[in-house]
């Protein structure tokens, strides 16, 4: 998949800069609240799908769980595998592809990592490798934006200077995607990247999940998981393998 704006920027240094101060302590409360919800029995085992530089898997590993993260980025994984010990795996993968078949009792989809192919067919690709990877009665959660949040409050433009570097990104909507451009300069050499991400709804995951057998059973609006509305900030999908 040569030319995917998410391989080039992914393992892209300036995608690691730009996002550097993500809220770590937001996303260990997050995944506490979710693990609580969740109630895994001790030996259960989960599968973090396109995790980044791993930092939740990290933190439910520290929970006392198996997990293995994967991600495209080749970058991220080895940034995550300084991290890597007997029950905390990383490997590159392409979610398109079940990773290891009935074999995980949790999948996550977490951070918005989802809505970057071009077509159906590989975001149908991406949730049946999902219920794939689980065994029967297996546990799927997606957390993704909410899209009517994000249509009402875009902005258009503004300035993010980081490690010395001047980001300047605009966001715009266009054919149901949120596209953000990223432009910066480095040493006088200019430099451009975009991220695409479809502005799926719960409608529209409802649909991707009911073709692989996979029934929602929760949706949340929040890392507090707090109910799903309209206004939410996030939308937080819980659904369960049932064939």
């Amino acid at each position: 998949m040569t030319g995917e704006w998410f391989e080039s920027w992914f393992n892209s240094e300036y995608y690691h800069i730009l996002y550097k101060n993500r809220d770590y302590a937001e996303a260990e409360k997050f995944i506490s609240k979710l693990i609580d919800f969740l109630c895994p029995k001790p030996d259960a085992k989960f599968v973090d799908i396109a995790c980044g530089k791993g930092r939740h898997s990290i933190f439910i590993n520290k929970l006392g769980y198996d997990v293995v993260g994967y991600d495209l980025s080749e970058e991220s994984i080895l940034e995550a595998n300084k991290n890597a010990k007997k029950d905390l795996k990383f490997y590159r993968h392409d979610m398109r592809q079940i990773f290891r078949t009935n074999y995980f009792d949790f999948a996550l989809n977490l951070f918005t990592s989802f809505g970057y192919f071009k077509n159906k067919r590989d975001e149908l690709n991406a949730i049946k490798s999902s219920a794939g990877n689980l065994k029967k009665n297996g546990v799927l959660v997606i957390d993704f934006l909410n899209r009517e949040k994000v249509i009402k409050d875009l902005v258009a433009k503004e300035t993010k200077t980081i490690n010395g570097i001047e980001f300047k990104i605009s966001k715009q909507i266009q054919n149901n995607q949120i596209i953000k451009s990223i432009n910066f300069k480095v040493n006088g050499k200019k430099h451009s990247f975009q991220e695409r991400v479809k502005l799926l709804s719960l409608q529209d995951f409802s649909s991707y999940l009911q073709e692989v057998n996979l029934k929602i059973t929760h949706t949340f609006g929040s890392y507090n998981l707090d109910e799903f509305k309209t206004t939410s900030d996030r939308l937080i999908i819980v659904a369960k393998k049932i064939g």
